[in-house]
Parts: structure tokens; sequence; C-alpha cells
């Protein structure tokens, strides 16, 4: 009855509940006017409302004169601890996420504990689940449910009390527990419930809202398991049993709570927002429900504006259910459901502030205090006063000011918490930030397996980790330490955010004299101090000091001795003392040194400064050299820094030769400093970046100086696949992608650049954010300063000249004397030393004694003999290899003097890789060039490089050099030579020829297309195959008619351009004259003849759709050498005209130009649609449609599958497409497309309903399924109707079951049934009985049979005339129907009685009232005496549900059918007088029934003789449903008959049949469905299966056996990553190993065997570990390497030499694989053996046995003989 009224809060009932209710409130409670003032008279105003509550209120009040006075009447107590019990609801703010708890900030700063297992029951059994398996299933953490600031409704879930006191609230937003009040029947649309997600499905989430009997779903959102949700309920469905919900900010944030939802005190929850009515303190909602508001959850500055009785917003916060207390709140922060609350920053916490004002005192609660900065904050009451001390109002109000220590932030009311204790305002150590890492006293409070808790101070605890206990790593730390011991410990780190103080209790640390390190700026370069190693790697030692402050230790500092593994000489934990070597503030990057501090070198001197600054010229002294360059010092400062090898010159071939030449000494004068990169100063000796830098180009300094278009000089940093990074000076750097390197197309970057190429690059893109920028070094975008191609030339020589001047004066070497003397062009007297075989020839010089000197064979012409003087001329010389190359020839004789400016044809006759020598022309003169004009050119093609016979084109700058030894300076260009026919001769030339002028020539060439005329000036005239003839005759060549030098006179009409061959009119602005364009036709060369220039357009204007025209074959025929050839005249129809660009016009050379009925035409397939038949695209632009009805003349049942997009067809067009359509209806049939073809036409086209005929049996395409019935297409226009009566025998309970079974486009036989040529309607029939063809649905779908309408009206007629009226309106369903039925009936057919009889109780399982109508069918044949056949009989087809075939094989068919159909004629009461059979019919027909009998009873008998049919299986398994093999054997009968489905069926009803006990039994039937779905179904249908039967069987054999199905189908992939599954889940399990290790050795996969094994060693007990090994050995003699498996049996023999067994096992192994000889060396080594002499005497005889089968009478003998030996050493041994 409680709970009655409790539901209806409306009516007489509810007063009594609230006033019930109020009373408890009232003991805490001073209740009275919210909006009272300092005033009085508002405080009258107010007065007679409430009575009681106001006289109560005004005996606690003070003197008005007081300056502050008590707000009892203004307030109501706040929510306090001890008021709170188990099952209070509260709002409540997350705080703080740990890993397995989350701390809730409650109303009136009280904090609550959420505990991992407190969320949902679904997250918990995630946890429970991921426990228990070990899976690597992804666990949402905490962090990722909930976040700081998030508002959630909790319960109190129990009030734990530790040890000193202090009250624990546990919590929980179980939704079972928070929404315990709701349930099924108070789900309201409109409803804010929290819940939490349950899981996730396809299209959104099920939430748990704790509702038995609910579920809830969720749209899809980005939530995860376990999730806190508060969301709106959208919808309630089924009874309540499906809700829709909605997690939309702004639909939770606007919905309200209403009365319509029905709330009660039993059911409300925390956070809903109500509308109230203001009462003073009490505040009205739901209509009569009352609540309460405390004053630190009103708005400031909104209180004094309320009214008596104005309707706001609150929101509920806390629902204490035992004393009915509701409270409300109206801050603007919490009338947001679902939202998040701000928190503020904890930088003020702990913060103590002096001078603070108390504002308000709330007696019960606490007060209100505004600090100096105008802060309101909160003490409470307990706060107030000391801890043991009694509260003392008086001795509060009488300071003025106060000072408080702010302790905490309560976002509920958005207000900080603060503490006048005295003890706690001045403490010290009240948090972590006060910490700056001293030495600390602290009490060891307790002892855990990571280290060590030490109280610091009383608010403040500490970690020692486990490594800081001691110097050294103390394995039992209990030992040492004690609870409550004294310790002194330093500070290692602190972490406010976190919350962690980490502390060390190393003695060296905590004695440490040396200054620590807090900071990176503390570790100055040079400075020592004490830290300990964090990680001992092979790139050495990381050591950390106080803070975050790490740095590392390399290989090479560790110590002064060679360490070659870090790990044997240091370990974590162990203190140690570094010095700082290098540190990088910013990078906060360490560089330390433990050598250093060995050494005694703990600060040293310092080091003299460098002032750096890019292009700074410096000189250095060559300190070594390196393989990457030369390592220098800066003099005089002495500096370290390093000249890179490829700084040294711009050209390649010259910094080999001065790294070669400079020595460990030499002074580098004119030095530039480049970049400083710790550890060392980058220099350059670049000419050309030198001159830039010097010269003040264009630099940039910083990134933000970088603009795209600006030309930079650097060089290649690092060669990539996708480009090369370019380095400038001031240390960035640009990428040059692979596209912008050259102009020519780049394929491998490294074959265009070297390391420290020099080149010219331009800005072409910016990326600000990221700060990169991209370049080019295409030599057309990056020109190069005038003539620096000369002067990098000059500048090269130079170094090459000072090189070997200085490698000369170093030494005493005769070599380098003699090639410094030499210069190029000097002729030297010299003899022949010897002619080798390629031609080349070598000589011998008393000046060049030490030197080779040799010729090429193109500069030794003619033939030269030993010993032969002559005067060569010398070309180049080679000082890395010491060779000079000279020449003979006789044109480098003789020099001429050249003048500057002139221009010459040279040739190159020698080059390398940056020089090259050539001679000017016939001059004689001999001259060096570089090899490349520009910087960025480095790549040439094999037509461009300068190889030696080239010819240049140079012009002389200077014709004497002092900088190249009196050598010619000249600039040259590469350039393709250029064909003078297609440049025109001059501007004046274009008026040479005009249009119209007469010309005389000979023909020059003669082309298909063209003929080329050597006009009478020497210029060359073209002549157009259609202005050669006036008449062309198809197939003709006119261009044949023409010979080579035939004269002829031709008229001038235009002109072509020579490099494109474009006819251009002479009236054409861009003309050229490259050739005069003629014409040869006898029209135009008349002297009368009009010929004017006509335009393009105008010309395209003369021809018109249809025309005839004369055209020739053009090179741009795909096919000219099938059909035509060029220059062919062919005759075409003008199919389209374009004027617009390009002008052309569209041809047809088959005569047809438009599409037409009855056409033969090919097209393109576009599209293959089930519904539609073929897309097909049509020349001329056009589209059309085949039908799969007009695709072939017999139908196929996949009419699509012989086609595919793009392929070519040939049709017929059926018809002209119409105004609403342009798509032509096609045909493919082979009658239409080949009609002179005859063929066989098996489905004829029906075009009209002309052509079908009632009766008539046609084949067509499902074209859809509907409610009315299956829709058949008989042809393209024509589609017929089969209603699902007509469709099928089979019962179909939606027609979506039958599309499924049927789906578009099958073809199906029908039957016309009727024509409705007024509407164009025909009826099909798909019926057995009418298509001969069998039932669409397959009987294994278990469905019940169809009564047709003739059964159902004779099954009426009888029950109509065998009953009474009331018995007519049931259906009889028992056996006693028989009795009904008259008495000459039933003698009649008294031997078909027994026959039903005998099939009711073979029944099994089939409807009643199919054997009810089977029963009255089977009467009627005898009633009939002719029967007339006039269709198929019904009883076909209940008789087809008849479970045993012996019933079905006593009843002729004949009877069955004649019986049904004189039935169908005949009245109903003719049915019921048969026709009596004489006494010989009778006789013949039992006769016949008894044979037939009892050959079924033969059969029956016979136990060998296997079913033959589902029936017989069928009664077989009715005496054995558990026999698996009976049920294989069914399948396998299905199978024979390709009946998948019938198959699987039969598999399903055997796991169902089979008792659960016989897990063996269903086992091999799930493998038999395995192997089933494996190879006749699909992989999703064989994971379906796989997964039932992991959860039905054991799963580690069904694991097995689909894994063997893998291997034995050769699916290597799919049953490997089977085994990896197993070899996890089943570790333990020694069988899957084998199996494994089987599988990957029959792959031939020995290595992933052995690696296999030694997981397998791991997993296992190490009992298991000897014959696991021995097990795998023998796996590798049967499938791998016999060799291993033999080492693999010997090691464990060796171990475990007394097992036997193995000693068997390697013998028969051996003997099999083996030789002779190692058989008998493992006999020998057994029967040595320490074991029983019963064993040995079982070796000794098998040793015997095999001598005897493959040894000799001696072996025989031998072995005897160690027989006897053995056997007396034993006797002795007994006898001693």
């Amino acid at each position: 009855m409680a709970a009655t009224e409790e539901d209806f809060p409306r009516g007489g009932k509810t007063k009594q509940t609230t006033e019930s209710k109020a009373e408890p409130v009232r003991r805490h409670t001073e209740v009275d006017n919210l909006f009272e003032t300092h005033t009085a008279e508002e405080s009258k105003k107010r007065k007679g409302q409430k009575g009681d509550a106001l006289k109560k209120a005004k005996r606690q009040r003070t003197s008005k004169e007081e300056a502050l006075k008590l707000n009892t009447t203004t307030s109501v107590d706040i929510l306090q601890l001890k008021s709170l019990k188990v099952g209070t609801l509260l709002l409540g703010c997350v705080k703080e996420v740990a890993d397995f708890e989350v701390t809730i900030n409650l109303p009136s700063g009280l904090l609550g504990y959420l505990n991992i297992s407190n969320i949902s029951d679904s997250y918990t059994k995630i946890l429970s689940d991921h426990l228990d398996s070990a899976s690597s299933e992804e666990i949402f953490s905490l962090h990722s449910l909930f976040s700081p600031g998030m508002l959630v409704r909790c319960v109190v879930a129990r009030l734990d009390t530790a040890k000193g006191g202090s009250v624990s609230i546990q919590l929980s937003i179980n939704p079972k527990e928070v929404n315990k009040g709701l349930s099924t029947g108070s789900l309201k649309a409109g409803l804010i419930l929290s819940g939490c997600v349950e899981s996730i499905e396809d299209h959104g989430y099920l939430v748990d809202l704790g509702i038995k009997g609910t579920k809830a779903f969720l749209p899809k959102q980005a939530l995860k398991v376990g999730q806190y949700v508060t969301s709106l309920l959208e919808e309630v469905k089924n009874d309540e049993r499906v809700v829709r919900l909605s997690i939309s900010p702004t639909a939770v944030a606007q919905a309200v709570a209403d009365t319509a939802h029905g709330w009660t005190l039993t059911n409300l929850l925390p956070g809903l927002l109500v509308k109230v009515t203001l009462h003073g303190l009490i505040l009205e909602f739901l209509s009569s429900f009352t609540g309460l508001v405390d004053f630190m959850h009103l708005e400031p500055e909104q209180a004094s504006t309320f009214n008596e009785g104005d309707s706001v917003k609150a929101c509920v916060l806390y629902v204490e259910p035992s004393t009915r207390l509701v409270g409300l709140s109206l801050r603007s922060h919490l009338l947001q459901p679902g939202g998040d609350v701000d928190l503020v920053a904890t930088e003020r916490i702990g913060e103590v502030a002096h001078g603070c004002k108390m504002t308000a005192l709330h007696h019960l609660s606490g007060a209100m205090l505004e600090l100096p900065d105008q802060t309101v904050v909160f003490v409470h009451r307990n706060h107030m006063k000391e801890p043991m001390e009694a509260f003392n109002l008086n001795r509060v109000l009488a300071k003025p000011e106060h000072t408080c220590r702010i302790m905490d932030f309560s976002p509920m009311e958005q207000v900080h918490l603060v503490s006048l204790r005295q003890k706690l305002c001045f403490a010290s150590g009240m948090c972590l930030t006060q910490f700056v890492l001293p030495l600390s006293q602290g009490m060891v409070t307790s002892l855990q397996s990571h280290g060590m808790m030490v109280k610091v101070t009383d608010y403040i605890r500490g970690l020692v980790p486990r490594t800081h206990l001691s110097d050294i790593i103390l394995k039992n730390p209990e030992k040492k330490y004690t609870e409550g011991m004294p310790i002194k410990c330093r500070v290692l780190s602190v972490d406010p955010q976190e919350k962690k103080l980490t502390l060390t209790r190393k003695r060296a640390l905590i004695d440490s004299s040396l200054p620590p390190f807090l900071t990176y700026e503390d570790a100055r370069r040079g400075r020592v101090s004490h830290g300990f190693i964090v990680c001992v790697k092979d790139f050495g030692c990381i050591v950390r000091f106080y803070g975050k402050v790490k740095g590392l230790v390399p290989p090479n500092e560790l110590s002064t001795e060679p360490v070659v593994v870090p790990e044997n000489m240091f370990y974590v934990g162990q203190v140690v003392k570094a010095k700082v070597l290098n540190c990088d503030v910013e990078k906060e990057k360490l560089l330390l040194s433990f050598k250093a501090v060995a050494g005694g070198d703990t600060e040293g001197p310092p080091k003299p400064k460098f002032d750096f600054e890019v292009g700074k010229k410096v000189e250095v002294k060559v300190v070594s050299k390196v393989l990457t360059g030369l390592e220098v010092s800066i003099l005089p400062e002495e500096i370290t820094a390093l000249l890179p090898m490829m700084h040294l010159s711009d050209h390649v071939s010259n910094c080999l030769l001065l790294w070669e030449g400079l020595q460990e000494g030499d002074i580098i004068s004119n030095i530039l400093c480049l970049s400083e990169k710790k550890p060392n100063i980058t220099l350059t000796k670049k000419p050309t970046l030198k001159s830039f830098l010097e010269e003040g180009g264009v630099v940039a300094k910083e990134f933000s100086d970088i603009t795209v278009g600006m030309q930079l000089i650097g060089w290649v940093k690092n060669i990539m696949p996708y480009g090369v990074f370019v380095e400038f000076p001031y240390g960035l750097v640009g990428l040059a992608p692979k596209a912008a390197m050259s102009d020519k197309f780049v394929s491998d970057t490294t074959s265009h650049f070297q390391l420290g190429h020099t080149v010219f690059a331009k800005v072409t893109n910016l990326d600000e954010e990221k700060r990169r920028f991209l370049v080019s070094l295409k030599v057309s975008e990056v020109p190069s300063p005038k003539r620096d191609g000369q002067a990098r030339l000059i500048r090269g020589l130079q170094e090459r000249k000072e090189v070997i001047e200085m490698m000369a004066s170093r030494g005493d070497s005769d070599l380098l004397k003699q090639l410094s003397a030499v210069t190029i062009g000097q002729r030297m007297k010299m003899s022949v030393d010897e002619v080798r075989e390629d031609g080349s020839v070598t000589f011998k010089s008393d000046e060049l004694s030490a030197a080779t000197v040799l010729a090429t064979k193109d500069h030794a012409p003619g033939k030269l003999a030993t010993g032969q003087e002559c005067m060569p001329v010398i070309l180049h010389v080679d000082l890395v290899t010491s060779e000079v190359y000279v020449s003979l020839l006789a044109k480098l004789t003789g020099k001429r003097k050249v003048e500057a400016g002139s221009t010459h044809t040279a040739t190159v006759h020698h080059a390398d890789r940056d020089f090259a020598v050539i001679s000017l022309g016939d001059t004689a003169q001999l001259t060096v060039i570089q090899t490349t004009n520009h910087l960025n050119e480095t790549f040439r093609f094999d037509s461009e490089e300068l190889t030696a016979g080239k010819t240049l084109t140079i012009t002389v700058t200077k014709s004497s050099c002092e900088e190249l030894e009196g050598l010619p300076l000249v600039s040259w260009e590469l350039a393709p030579p250029i064909s003078k026919r297609l440049i025109s001769v001059s501007k004046g030339s274009k008026g040479t020829y005009r249009y119209g002028d007469v010309v005389k020539g000979k023909v020059k060439t003669v082309k298909p297309t063209c003929v080329l005329v050597k006009l009478e000036d020497g210029s060359t005239g073209c002549v157009h195959v259609s202005e050669i003839q006036e008449v062309v005759c198809v197939g003709t060549f006119p261009t044949s008619l023409l010979k080579i030098g035939s004269e002829v006179t031709a008229r001038v009409i235009g002109g072509r351009a020579g490099n494109s061959h474009r006819f251009l009119p002479f009236s054409h602005p861009n003309f050229t004259y490259s050739m005069p364009e003629l014409s040869l036709l006898p029209r135009n060369l008349k002297e009368d003849a009009d010929v004017k220039p006509v335009k393009t357009k105008e010309k395209l204007k003369r021809y018109q759709v249809g025309d005839d025209v004369i055209c020739f074959v053009s090179k741009g025929a795909k096919h000219p050498e099938n059909l035509f050839k060029l220059g062919q005249a062919v005759s075409a129809k003008v199919v389209t005209v374009s004027s617009s660009k390009p002008s052309r016009l569209s041809l047809s050379l088959n005569g047809v130009h438009k599409l037409e009925k009855g056409h033969v035409i090919m097209g393109l397939v576009q599209k293959l649609d089930p519904v539609l038949g073929l897309l097909v695209k049509l020349p001329f632009s056009a589209m059309g449609t085949v039908a799969m009805e007009d695709l072939a003349d017999k139908y196929k049942p996949k009419p699509l599958e012989r086609y595919s997009k793009d392929q070519l067809v040939r049709s017929v067009a059926h018809f002209k497409p119409g105004e609403a359509t342009s798509n032509w209806q096609l045909s493919l049939r082979s009658s239409r497309t080949n009609p002179e073809k005859a063929s066989v036409v098996k489905d004829p086209e029906i075009v009209s309903l002309e052509d079908l005929s009632e009766g008539q049996i046609v084949r067509g395409y499902v074209r859809t399924v509907n409610a009315q019935g299956v829709f058949v297409s008989l042809s393209r226009s024509i589609k017929g109707r089969a209603k699902f009566q007509k469709a099928t025998k089979y019962f179909v309970a939606s027609h979506q079951d039958y599309a499924k079974k049927v789906p578009q486009a099958t073809l199906l036989t029908t039957k016309i049934l009727s024509i409705d040529k007024e509407s164009g309607l025909v009826d099909l029939s798909l019926l057995q009985e009418d298509t001969g063809r069998p039932d669409v649905l397959p009987e294994s779908l278990g469905l019940h049979l169809r009564l047709t309408g003739e059964a159902k009206e004779k099954r009426d007629a009888t029950k109509k005339r065998k009953r009474t009226e009331s018995e007519s309106k049931q259906v009889s369903i028992c056996p006693p129907f028989l009795n009904t039925r008259s008495s000459n009936v039933a003698e009649n057919v008294s031997t078909k009685k027994k026959t039903k009889v005998k099939g009711e109780d073979s029944d099994s399982g089939v409807e009643v009232y199919f054997r009810e109508e089977e029963e009255e069918n089977k009467l009627e044949p005898a009633a009939v005496e002719k029967p007339v056949p006039v269709q198929p009989a019904r009883l076909q087809v209940t008789g087809g549900f008849s479970w045993d075939a012996a019933l079905s094989a006593l009843k002729p068919a004949s009877a069955a059918l004649g019986g049904e159909d004189s039935s169908d004629g005949e009245d109903g009461e003719v049915n019921t007088k048969p026709q009596k059979k004489s006494h010989h019919e009778q006789e013949v027909e039992k006769r016949e029934a008894e044979k037939a009998l009892t050959k079924l009873e033969t059969e029956l008998m016979d136990p060998g003789l296997r079913p033959q049919t589902a029936a017989s299986f069928e009664r077989l398994l009715l005496g054995s449903p558990d026999s698996s093999l009976l049920w294989l054997q069914f399948m396998a009968f299905h199978l024979q008959a390709t009946q998948i489905e019938q198959a699987r069926a039969v598999a399903e009803r055997a796991l169902k049949t089979i008792s659960f006990r016989e897990e063996q039994e269903k086992l091999n039937v799930w493998v038999a469905l395995l192997n089933l779905e494996n190879l006749y179904g699909t992989e999703e249908s064989l994971q379906k299966v796989f997964e039932r039967a992991v959860q039905y069987c054991e799963p580690m054999p069904v694991y097995q056996q689909l894994a063997d199905i893998y291997a034995k189908c050769q699916k290597t992939k799919e049953a490997e990553g089977l085994y990896k599954t197993m070899v996890k889940r089943f570790r333990q399990e020694k069988a899957v190993w084998l199996s494994y290790g089987t599988f990957l050795l029959q792959q031939g996969q020995s290595d992933a065997a052995s690696a296999l094994l030694q997981r397998a060693i791991k997993s296992l007990p190490n009992k298991d570990n000897v014959d696991l090994i021995a097990k795998f050995a023998q796996l590798e003699f049967r499938y791998g390497d016999v060799e291993r498996g033999k080492a693999m049996l010997d090691r464990i023999l060796t171990s475990y030499p007394k097992r036997t067994d193995l000693w068997s096992v390697f013998i028969d192994l051996m003997v099999k694989h083996g030789s002779q000889k190692e058989v008998r060396a493992v006999f020998d080594r057994v029967i040595h053996l320490s074991v029983a002499v019963k064993r040995i005497k079982f070796f000794f005889k098998r040793y015997l046995e095999y001598e005897k089968k493959s040894g000799t009478p001696e072996s025989i003998q031998a072995v005897k003989d160690k027989a006897l030996e053995y056997v007396e050493s034993k006797g002795t041994e007994a006898a001693r």
C-alpha cells in the first residue's frame, strides 16, 4: 500500500507523505526567507508567510545592532558527512582519474572515491575476462572513460573508516544502484537517465540503465564500453522493453523533468532539471514535492532579485531516500546536464592569505570569507577551530581579520575551501611546491615491492624506489628498515601535477659535497657532480641527477681503458661522479664523461674563445688527415675545426688532389668559416662560395630571410632517392625534389650529384609552419653569373698547378719534379717503347723517365716501330696515376696564332671529369676547357658527353692567357646541329612565292601522302596527295603516278611549316616560310583559273552529313596494314562535321552514317545490369540496351557471365528510339545477327501477346518478387506473373523469403495459364505438375505444403457429410476420424487402413492436417472405376512428405493418379459411391502388394546392404540416432547427388539429435561439416561453423581438425595463422606444438620448426622437454634434415643415457636412414651403457638380428664376441 501511495504524488495521500518527510528536515534546518536582506522592511514583509519557522528563527537571532548577524534565518544547513548514508544519491564532479580509482568532488566540498569495480557490470565482466584469459583485447582505461570536470550521478556504496578515524566515502555509478528506484513501467519519453555503455553493436550501442527487462539503444557515437553517459530517453518501444536514447548536448540541456514523467520520491534522481516555485528556502517542484537549497547553491548576484512565488529552474543536487530529503541548486553551472564543470588550476592551493574578512556566518555550516584580492572563499565549521577544541562563536567573531590557508577547490560550488586552523596556516611542507630538493627527515610508513613509503611531513609522503634504498641493491630491505623508523633522505624529484615526491637513501648522494645539478643551467661545461645510472646500453650510460636533469656518457668516455661491454662494468642505480663535456640548455641535452673525472681533470684550463662568424677569413694549420677531410686548428686561437674534403675545391677531381697534397703541419690561408655545429666548426675553401660571401652576395641568415625566387649558393649535403638536400651558409637546408634537380629526366639521383658538390639554387616553395623550403637546381631556372665558367676554369687549373708545385717541393721525388715541368702543348723528344694490341703506344723519354707516357690509338697514326724516335705533343698530365698522354697527330704540329673573337671548330682530344683538351681547328693550337658551363650541369646524355673526337664550335676570348700558361682562353657551347631546310632563309623570303604563282620543278621524293618537288631556285615544295588527280579511283595511289626526276608544273596554293607540316595560308599572321604548298590539278593550272585562299571553316561548310567523299589514308589510321595502305584513296560517308577546334570530319567507311532498324552493328559493353541486361555503346554517339531475353536463342542460367566491360559485341538494332529515350533496343541472338546461318532456336523471340497461347511452356528470367507474386520476364516488353499459389507447392510466409531463394535473373520454366490481352497480363505457373520441372524451393528447407483449392474444397465437403454442423466448425486431428466414415467404404479400403495406421505410427513430426488430407486422398482411388487422367495428381505433392519409403512403394502410382484425376471433374456424390472391382483384379493387386512387401523385408533384413534412399537412412537413424557414422553416410549420400543444402541440413539435424554425452560422435559431425564448408562453402560460412564448433566442443580438437583440413587442401597461409593462434591459446598442450612442428617441416620450413621448438621448451613444463625434443627429432628424420635429427637425438642421449626407450627409437631411425657404419656405432654405444642387464640383452639381440640381416659372417661373429665379453665382465664383477 505504501508503494502505491508513493507512486501517485497527486491527491490526498500526498499531503501525508510531504508532512512526514518535512519533519526530519526541521530537526537540523532553520527555514526562513530566502531573500531577506539587512533592511528591516523586508523582514516584516515576510513574517506572515512562514509562522512557525519564523518564530523559531526569532529566538535564534542576536541583536540587530551587531555588525555581523547570524544568517540562520537565511540559510539551510549544507550537506554534512554525518548526514550521508548508504544509498544516498548525489551529483558529483570528477576531480582526478587514477589507474584504478576516480576521485569525485561532492557537494559541500566532500570527496568520494569511485573504484574501478563500481562502474558497471559489463565493464567489470570485461576486466575479469581479460584477467582470466590474458587476451590481447583492448581494455579502455579509466583515463579514457572519465575526464576531470565531468558531472556524474552516483550513489554512496559504503562508508569506510580508516585507522585514524577518518571516513572514506566509497561511491558507485553502477546503473543498477543509481537507477534502483526506476522500473520498466516508469520509463517515459523525455526522461534524463544515466547509464554506462554495455556493448558496441553494428549501428550503435547498448546502454546499461540498470532496469531489468529493458534494453536501451543509443545511435552510433564515439563511445567506449564502460563509458558513463547522461542521455535523453527519446522513445519507448515494445511495452517498455526497448528504449532509444540520445546524448545530443542540446537535447539533454533542454530537457526538464515534468509531472507527466511520473517521478516519485523513490525514483527521483540527482542531476535532474526541475522547474521550482520559490517559497523562501523551501522550493516546490513537480507540483507537490519540496526541496531545500543552501546558501552555497545560490547565485550571489541573483539572490536579491528573487521574489516569493517565482518560477525558476533548479538542479537536484542530492536525494536521501530514507529521510526524504532533497537538495536543490540554483547555480548556473549545474543547470547543464551532461556538461562539464570548470576546474580551477591548483596553483593557489596551499597559499596562505592574511587580512581576510568574514562576510557571512552560518553557525551550522561555516562562514564566507573575502580574501584581499576580493576572492570569496568558504571555511567549514570544523576548520574554524582547532581539532580538539570546542567551537567558540565569540572567539571567531571577535577577530576583525583572519589568516587562512587555501586547502582545496570545490567545483560543485565553484568556491575555494580554506582553513582557519593555526597549525595549518603556519605549517611548512603543506604542498609539494615548497620542496626545492633539500635534505629531509622522514619516517618509514610502509615497505612495498617497488620501494619504501616515507612520511616527510604530516601532509606529504614520498617514495624511495627500490634501487635507492641503499648504495647497493638490497635483496631484503625489511632487514634494514622497519615501520616507524626515522631516516634521513634527499629529495630526487618533485612532480606537483602528479603529486609525486621521489627520495633517495643513497649515502653517496646524501653526503655529496659537489654542487648538485638541479637544472640544466647548473650543468655548466667542466663542472662535476654526483649522479646515478638509470640505463646501461651499448651506446653508453645514461646518468640522472636531480629533477629531470640527465645526460649521456658515450662509450669512449666511460673509462680510461677500452670498454667493450658496458654492462659488465656498470649497473643501474650505481652512484657515479661525472664531468660535463657539453650542455645544450635549450634542447636539454647533456654530454658527460667518467674518464675525465678518473684522470683528475675536473675543471681544466679555460679554453680560448673564438669569435665565430660565417664568412670570416681565417688561417688554419693541418692537424691530421681523416677520410672525410682535414682536421685543422684555427690560428692563433688553435680552435679545432674541420675542413671537409669536398670543401677543398669546386672541382670534384681537384678535391682528392688537394687532400693528397696537403700534409700535417701545412698552413692554409684564405679559409672561410662556414658553420658552427657541435662538436666542430666547419670551414670551406670552395672558391665560388668564398667569392660569393666576400662580395656580399644574397645570403639568408635565418629562415625568415628566405623568399620565393631567391637565388642562393650552397652545396649538396645528402642524396636521397626522392631528391637531394642542399645546405647553405648559416645552417639552412633545403630540398631539391627529383623533378627539380635537372632539366633532364632524373632516374637515379646519385648519378647527378656528389656529396659536397657546389650548386646554384633557386627557392621555389616555402612551408612556414614546418620551416621547410624547396629549391630548384635546373639550369634553365638558375642562371650562372657571366663568365663564371671561365673563372672556374682558371681557378681549377691554378689549384692543380699549386698542388704539383707543393708536392714537387716537398720531397726528393723525381717523378713530381718531372711532372711539374711539363705543360700542355709542349713537344718533347721521345722514343717508342711498346706498341700494344689495342693500338695504343707507350714512349720513353729522358725528361719523363719515371712517368708512363701513353698515346691512344687515335693519337698514334701509321705504323710505329719499337725504338723509333718522334716528337709527340703533350695533351694531359694525370697526377694520380702518374700518366702523361701525348699525341702524334700531324695536324697538331705547326702552330698558328689565333685572334681574339675568332670562331673555330674544335676537336676534343682528351677529357676527364672536370677538364678537356681541345685543338682549335687547323691552327694546331691546344687549350683547356671545362666540361660544364654551369655548376649544376652535372649530367649529360651520351650524345652530349665531351669525348675524344667530338667537335665543338668555340670562340676565342683571349689569344694568350697567362693563367693558362699562354694557352688561348675560349668559350664554347654544345648545341645540336639544326637542319637548314627547316629554317627560314630570311624574313623577306615570305614573299619569294606569292599565292597563285606558277612554278616548275623536278620530283625529288615520292611519299604515300605527298610529293616533294625541287623548284628552279633550289627550294623545295610539297604537293599533297589530293592535289595530283582531278578524278581519283577508289583503291588507287595518286602519288605513284609521279616518278622521281620527272618535271612538273604547279601552282602555289599555300605554305607548309617545316616543323609540324601544318598547312598555313600566306595570310596567316604566324606564317613562317619553310616550303610552298603546290597543286598539280589541271583546273588550277589554267591561266584563267580563279584560285582564291579558302579558310578551313568555309571548306567545312561544303560538306553535309551523308555526303560521299573521296579521302586518303593518313598515318593516323590505327590498322592500315590490315585493310588499307598509306595514301590509298577510299570512299567514305560524312557522319558529323565539327567546326570547333580541332576542325575535322567524322567519316564512315562502311557506307552507314546513321543507325536504322535492322542494321547489324558493333558495340562496346559499358555496363552489366541484372535487371536491364547489357548497356552497349554504339557508333555515332548512340547507346543501346540488350535485354537478357535477347542475349541468345537459348537461355542460360547466368546469361551475363560471359560478358565483361569493354567487350566488343555484334548486335542488331530492333527499333528506333522514341522521344522519351535515346537508347536503342538491341538483340544478340544468332538468328538475328546471322540470319543466313541456320541455328536452333530453343527459346523463340516473343514480340507480342499474339505469340503466346494458354498452356504453352516458356522460359524467362525473374524480374522481381513482391507481395503480388513472382514476375517473370518473357521478352523485352512482356512480363508474366506467377502467384505464390502457382509458384511453389510449399507455403511461404513472406515474399522476402522467396526472393532470397529465387533472386533476380534466375532462369525459370513456366506454363501460361491465362492471357488478358486487354490489360496485357499473363498468368503463369511454376508448379512441378504444370512445368515438369522440380519445385524452385528445395525440400531441405522443411517448409509446409500448401493446400490447393480443390483439395481444400473436397475436405470441407467430406466434413459436411460425415460430421454434424457443430463438429464441422472444428478441425479434427485425432485418429478416430476414420470411424466416422460409412461401413461399405471402410470395407472396401480395409487394406488401406492398415497402411494408414502404419503411416501414422512412423510419422516423423509431419503436421497432422497434412496427414488428414493424405488419408482422404488415399480413400478415393478405390471408389473410382475408370480414371480419366487430365493433369498430374495432387496426391504426389502430399506423398512427397511421407518419411517412410516403404509406404509409397506399396501403393501403385497409377491408382493414385486415377483417383485424383477422376475426382476433379465429377460431383461429390459420385466420389462417395465407388465401383466394385472384380475378384480377379483384387487378387492380382493383393499378390503385387505381397511381392513388394517381401522384397522390402528382404532388403531390410540384410545388414550389409547400404541404404540407397533418403527414406532408408531415416529408418536406420530412428534405431541409431547417436551413430555419427550413419549421419556421415547420409551426408555423403546427398553430396553424391550434389545436394549441398540437404547435406548441411542433415549435419544440423545430427548435431541436434546426437546426445550431448556422445562428445566424440558430435565432434565427428562437426569435422564433417567443416570439411563440407571448406569444399563447397565460403570462407565466411566455414568461419561461422568453426566458431560454433569451438563453443559446443572441446576447443583444441576442433582447432586441430580445421588445421589438418587447411593443410590437406594446401591452404598454407590459413593453416599457419590457425597454428599461431593455437600455440598462444593452448601453449601448455604438447600435442599442439608437435602438430605445428609437423606442419612446418612438411612445408620445408626447418628453421621455423627449430625456432618453434625453442618456444615450446619455454612454454611446456621441464618434464616434457625431453620427449618433446625427441618427437621433433623424429619429425626431422621423417620430413626435414636427417643430420639435424641425428644431432638432436644424440644430444638428448648424451644428457640422458639411461633412456633406453629413446635408444630404441634412435636405432630404428638409424637403421632406416643411416649407413651401416653409423648404425654399428650406435649399437656399440648402447651395449656399453650402465643399465640393467636385461635391457642390454635386448639390445644385443637387436644388434645380432641387424647383422644377420645386413652384415657378414665376420660382423655376426664380432657381435657374438662382444656379447660374450660383456657376460664375462659381468661375471667377474659379480665374483668380486
